[in-house]
């Protein structure tokens, strides 16, 4: 019993949509829950872990859209601080900022922009995060890595403004302070 071949009309009637045979159901698929990825119900904050200087800091995964290793920066005539330089990401133009200003700390990114600079450290690394105005890039001394605690794993920062930090976690080697990426910008 063999079949004979059908006609490429033959196939693209079959091929192609027909009211007649609407098939509803899509509004029924299930909707996954955040518990089936997470099997105690608990949510994570992930953090990206960096040092500057002798001191940890760290900022919400989900902000940081890539890492770069320190490069030498275009300068910006008569830029204030802390912003650094600007590099062309991939046709972006990125301004590259100096957080340790920011978080009262001494200045620790080496002149990094215009023609006499010299090589930045091997460590260094550039932190790029969204921002409501776009990419920018956060100049730190070194990245130590993605870190998963608990909400409430985070203290609240001990006298003082807090600005921008969010709060303080403390690790077997001292504390990490965990702070909000726009506000090393300003």
């Amino acid at each position: 019993m063999s079949q004979e071949p059908l006609s490429l009309e033959a196939l693209l009637a079959r091929f192609r949509y027909r009211p007649d045979e609407e098939a509803g159901g899509l509004g029924e698929l299930p909707t996954p829950t955040v518990e089936a990825d997470r099997p105690d119900g608990v949510d994570e904050l992930q953090l990206l872990t960096f040092g500057l200087g002798a001191v940890e800091y760290g900022v919400a995964l989900g902000t940081v859209t890539e890492i770069l290793r320190a490069r030498k920066l275009t300068e910006i005539p008569r830029a204030r601080p802390p912003l650094l330089g600007v590099l062309n990401l991939r046709g972006t133009i990125t301004p590259i900022y100096d957080p340790s200003l920011r978080l009262g700390l001494p200045k620790n990114a080496p002149p990094c922009a215009g023609p006499d600079c010299p090589p930045p450290p091997r460590p260094a690394r550039i932190l790029v995060v969204r921002t409501a105005l776009g990419p920018a890039g956060l100049w730190v001394d070194r990245v130590r890595g993605v870190q998963r605690v608990r909400p409430g794993a985070l203290e609240r920062p001990r006298g003082g403004p807090t600005g921008g930090v969010v709060g303080v976690l403390p690790t077997l080697d001292g504390t990490c302070t965990v702070v909000d990426p726009e506000w090393l910008l300003r």
